[in-house]
């Protein structure tokens, strides 16, 4: 398939540089797609569905290793995140879907309003994330868990680009954790969403095995290497790669919808 592609040696390294980069950002603060995506879209004869499909094959190895790696050195309650991420798999399979059926370009006004809502949000609590001041306990902690895996699975099934961003910012500022717990159960919850997009694009025969393979061996040095990161240096490093991160979507989806106008 990457013969098909017509791949030059070059065009791979720098894929595999984007994904390792896309692995390291997104254990950090999320928002790996943001590097990776638009790679994989400038790639010759692969369709912006099947940039998506190798897009989530390659993340889910960078997710899950970040994922692991946290576990590691921070053990999660697994009874309050394991039913948010399982809820997850399944609203990014019914995303992935509408993927296949639907513009996305439809959302995007949507999600540039949303993201600079929460730049701002985040540039106005300097002091969000940076301690645990857990706000709901028991069956309350488990529903707002529930509520944020389902929405933000469609969302990354359907899109994907900044949905790491959207969970850490959605659990330390729900669900008042600090943005070093809020990364490591983002990473459970976003490797679950990207197996459920994955699974579906597979089934709808739309992935490019090899490619997806290759990158996902970059994403996972990159992964581990975040999390390394980030258990290093802690909550204050995650907030301002954080607020690069959706500076850098923000520009990056208003470049898109400009384009859009101009055509």
């Amino acid at each position: 398939m990457l013969q098909a592609l017509d791949l030059e040696a070059t065009t791979l390294l720098l894929l595999l540089l984007a994904a390792l980069a896309a692995g390291w950002v997104d254990a950090l603060a999320g928002g790996g797609g943001l590097i990776q995506l638009p790679a994989l879209l400038l790639v010759p004869g692969l369709t912006p569905v099947q940039a998506l499909a190798v897009n989530k094959l390659g993340s889910v190895f960078g997710t899950l290793t970040s994922a692991i790696t946290y576990l590691r050195r921070s053990p999660l309650p697994l009874r309050q995140v394991l039913p948010a991420a399982g809820l997850a798999f399944l609203t990014s399979m019914a995303g992935a879907l509408l993927a296949t059926r639907l513009s996305s370009d439809l959302f995007k006004p949507l999600i540039l309003c949303a993201l600079i809502l929460v730049l701002a949000y985040t540039i106005a609590k300097p002091s969000l994330g940076q301690q645990a001041r857990p706000r709901r306990q028991g069956s309350k902690e488990l529903l707002l868990g529930l509520g944020i895996g389902a929405g933000l699975g469609l969302y990354d099934g359907f899109l994907g680009p900044g949905t790491g961003s959207f969970l850490l910012l959605a659990l330390a500022g729900l669900m008042g954790y600090s943005f070093l717990e809020a990364t490591a159960r983002a990473k459970l919850i976003n490797a679950a969403t990207n197996l459920g997009a994955l699974l579906l694009f597979a089934l709808a025969g739309q992935q490019v095995w090899a490619l997806g393979l290759l990158l996902g061996l970059a994403n996972m040095l990159g992964g581990y290497l975040g999390a390394r990161t980030a258990l290093a240096r802690g909550s204050g490093l995650i907030r301002w790669v954080l607020i690069l991160v959706v500076t850098a979507l923000i520009c990056r989806l208003s470049l898109d919808l400009l384009g859009g106008f101009e055509s």
